[in-house]
């Protein structure tokens, strides 16, 4: 009975073993470098990169139609383009990174709608904005693929540099200058895996996978290493229940995804045992001499 409910729609159907494999590569890529982006109190830049990929994806869009690769390079040029924007307004005028990054995802996001409406139907916005996990075709399974492999190899050479400029940027820039290629890689890396991510689950829900497993992994472990292990664990674990959810519900799967990663993130909230509600409502220990 549970294999029948569990699995059978997976061997039964092509498009659901798709579907699984492709926002499983996604969750395994992505939930890792949205620990970094928590940690390093950048949580909100994810969001912004995210609806920041719009125009790009949009003007390839205009040009070739649905087609994979002009909206994949579109997309990574805008990404790249408002993360490396935002970062020199705010080094250079008196506008801080949020507020300069808050008015290039805005702008963005507006030019991104208004090209699409140019030639597109209200069907083909929601494609772009929700993205169609259940029609992931080879060249796009592929290409997540691609996007998963390449992360966790630049994840894995960078991961020393990277703790150190998360814990301490300032110790990290006094013993060398691997601190600016080091920020530029990772906000590299986040941009693909958002490029990729529109493809399966759209622009707008994109980054979900991204940030809610890491804050629910963040709310039960304290050290680094188990953080990513199980914001990776939850992102795939969400795929999966979304998915099947979805299946038998007959609702749309990427908000299933989604909505499944915020139910872990909801449970955590309230039982993590880093920094949820119970924690912080039980006495604590008194220290005797």
């Amino acid at each position: 009975m549970l294999y029948k409910v569990l699995v059978e729609p997976f061997i039964e159907f092509e498009f659901m073993r798709r579907a699984l494999v492709g926002s499983m590569a996604l969750a395994l890529a992505s939930s890792p470098l949205g620990v970094f982006l928590i940690l390093r109190r950048m949580a909100l830049s994810g969001d912004a990169m995210a609806h920041a990929i719009l125009p790009g994806a949009a003007l390839g869009y205009l040009v070739a139609g649905l087609a994979l690769g002009p909206m994949t390079i579109g997309g990574l040029i805008a990404g790249l383009f408002v993360a490396i924007g935002s970062g020199v307004v705010a080094r250079t005028t008196i506008l801080r990174e949020d507020a300069s990054m808050a008015a290039f995802y805005l702008i963005s996001l507006a030019l991104g709608v208004t090209v699409i409406s140019l030639r597109g139907s209200n069907i083909d916005i929601l494609h772009v904005l929700f993205g169609s996990v259940l029609a992931l075709d080879d060249a796009t399974l592929l290409l997540l693929a691609s996007i998963s492999t390449l992360t966790l190899i630049g994840l894995a050479l960078l991961y020393r540099p990277l703790v150190m400029e998360t814990v301490d940027p300032g110790f990290l820039a006094s013993v060398g200058r691997a601190g600016g290629p080091t920020q530029i890689i990772f906000l590299t890396l986040v941009v693909l895996n958002l490029v990729g991510g529109f493809h399966a689950l759209g622009t707008l829900l994109a980054v979900g996978m991204m940030m809610l497993p890491a804050a629910s992994a963040r709310l039960i472990a304290r050290d680094m290493t188990a953080m990513i292990a199980l914001a990776a664990g939850q992102g795939m674990l969400a795929s999966y229940a979304g998915l099947i959810i979805s299946f038998y519900a007959g609702l749309p799967s990427g908000p299933l995804i989604i909505l499944t990663a915020g139910l872990f993130y909801l449970l955590a909230l309230v039982f993590g045992p880093a920094g949820g509600l119970l924690r912080r409502l039980r006495p604590r220990r008194h220290l005797e001499a």
